[in-house]
């Protein structure tokens, strides 16, 4: 009797299962498109793909100095929430969105859908972003180079020099070629245990530090010390250009579009993952940034490293040799995880721009192997990081400039789809189950603002007097990425490219 409930409720089951795999790809033929991926990732392997992107520990301890020497710890207090506040918004804009259109190609679908009368807004959308996700999957892998290169100044105090670093950065560029290629269930676990090693390294990394740092900041330090390392005089706009901080750690929260078709009930599970990740990056960063601020021992010295990364300088002070390499291999195992995650997101995308002719060689970047990955945009992707990772041996200035571009490229596509819903209110008709109401427009337009406040601080210069080596040659970067673009449209774009195209009609 026992084993026949068993059996009836596994029946039942099953038949959910089929229930909601059926209204899942339902609602994805009724956009136009036929299933081509197996729907394997569960919610935490959904949001575990934002979290993975956004990496809490990489994006904080990478760019911590940022906010650190502009603002010191109040700038990075009250930048964290003020930015997580509005990035929550842009979160909640993005996944309204998605949940109408669940779809993989996210900001660049999205656009071509809400605008179709303009298919120039969304060429310049998908490749903008997919050029921008290959630029911080490559930022990341350099970042882990950049990582090992600081453990071994630290453990053995030996310098790894810029070939060394390069090849590292390679290694890593062809590892994550490796893991995406294995497909969709492979990324999923990963994404699945990166939010437990999230939850789990915050842990460790705030323990460690405020356990051994010989001295603990005091909470009028944490909460109210200004500091100032850029020659601006203007206290309020130095605290300001700390929070290219907490933008750039916090972007990433769209990504879990990039897997919607590899989900069951996706018109749920990628918006809440485009939000939940957002909530939870703001508390779990939040945790650690206080952690570090109250373990710092020496602003300057952190300053004047001459380590690798500037965070290792701040882990050596606090817990010495080493703990401080043990704080380092849990931020660069997280950093891997976040690599891998930007090459998921730009394959899927460039998948879904050849579908819709926005991208060459449409058969080979559709061609999916036996794991279900997308292997021509995968390796395309591999290929563009070891090509690009070859200018850090010529330039740390220009490869840094190529790679500035990214923050700022995610940013002005993250603005094209809240653009449209604020000026076009009207645009959507059918709204997904995640939909925000009478707050709709409000929170779009104060996600507008913020877009356009952002994407403004980040090309402005950073330190003053402004020199060939502090510039910040962003400007340069995303005008020259923007150029290639437009050149791309009118040589080829144009003509090959209307908007989405169906691959599946409806009898």
């Amino acid at each position: 009797m026992v084993k026949l409930e068993h059996r009836d409720f596994n029946a039942g089951e099953d038949k959910e299962e089929a229930r909601n795999l059926a209204m899942t790809d339902q609602r994805l033929q009724d956009l136009g498109y036929r299933a081509e991926f197996r729907r394997e990732m569960s919610l935490f392997g959904v949001l575990g793909i934002s979290f993975c992107a956004i990496g809490i520990l990489t994006g904080m301890s990478s760019a911590f100095q940022t906010g650190l020497f502009s603002g010191g710890p109040v700038g990075l207090f009250w930048g964290w929430n003020i930015c997580s506040f509005f990035m929550f918004l842009i979160a909640l804009s993005l996944a309204e969105i998605c949940s109408t259109y669940p779809t993989m190609g996210g900001l660049y679908f999205w656009v071509c859908k809400m605008k179709p009368d303009m298919p120039i807004l969304g060429f310049f959308t998908g490749w903008l972003y997919a050029m921008a996700m290959v630029f911080t999957g490559i930022s990341g892998n350099l970042s882990v180079a950049l990582y090992l290169a600081s453990m071994a100044e630290v453990g053995q105090g030996r310098t790894l020099t810029k070939v060394e670093i390069t090849a590292i950065a390679w290694a890593m560029n062809v590892f994550s070629g490796i893991i995406n290629t294995i497909g969709t269930k492979a990324i999923g676990r990963m994404s699945t245990f990166n939010v437990w090693w999230t939850l789990g390294g915050t842990f460790v990394l705030a323990v460690t530090l405020l356990v051994k740092a010989p001295v603990k900041n005091s909470p009028d330090f944490v909460f109210t010390n200004f500091q100032n390392f850029t020659g601006w005089e203007s206290r309020g706009f130095v605290v300001l250009l700390g929070f290219l901080q907490a933008v750039y750690t916090l972007e990433g929260c769209e990504t879990a579009a990039q897997v919607a078709e590899e989900a069951v009930r996706a018109e749920i599970l990628a918006p809440l993952a485009v939000v939940g990740s957002i909530a939870g990056s703001w508390l779990i960063g939040l945790a650690y940034m206080l952690s570090l601020l109250f373990a710092v021992q020496n602003i300057a010295s952190v300053q004047a490293t001459t380590f690798a990364i500037p965070i290792s300088q701040l882990f050596y002070d606090a817990v010495g040799p080493q703990l401080a390499q043990l704080c380092l291999a849990v931020v660069t195992l997280a950093q891997v995880m976040a690599a891998i995650t930007n090459f998921t997101a730009s394959s899927r995308l460039f998948y879904a721009l050849a579908r819709d002719d926005a991208f060459p060689l449409k058969r080979q970047f559709m061609t999916l192997n036996r794991f279900q990955a997308p292997y021509w945009g995968v390796w395309t992707s591999v290929l563009m990081g070891c090509i690009i990772s070859c200018a850090y041996i010529g330039s740390a200035v220009a490869f840094d400039a190529i790679l500035s571009s990214a923050a700022t490229s995610v940013m002005l596509s993250y603005l094209q789809p809240i653009v449209i819903r604020v000026f076009w209110p009207n645009c959507i008709e059918d709204f997904g189950p995640f939909c925000l109401g009478k707050w709709s427009w409000p929170v779009n337009f104060a996600s507008f603002l913020f877009c356009i406040f952002v994407c403004v601080l980040f090309v402005l210069p950073t330190a003053v007097p402004v020199d060939v080596l502090n510039m910040n040659y962003s400007i340069v970067a995303v005008g020259g990425l923007l150029v290639i673009i437009t050149i791309n449209w009118f040589c080829w774009g144009r003509h090959s490219f209307k908007g989405p195209i169906k691959t599946f009609v409806s009898k």
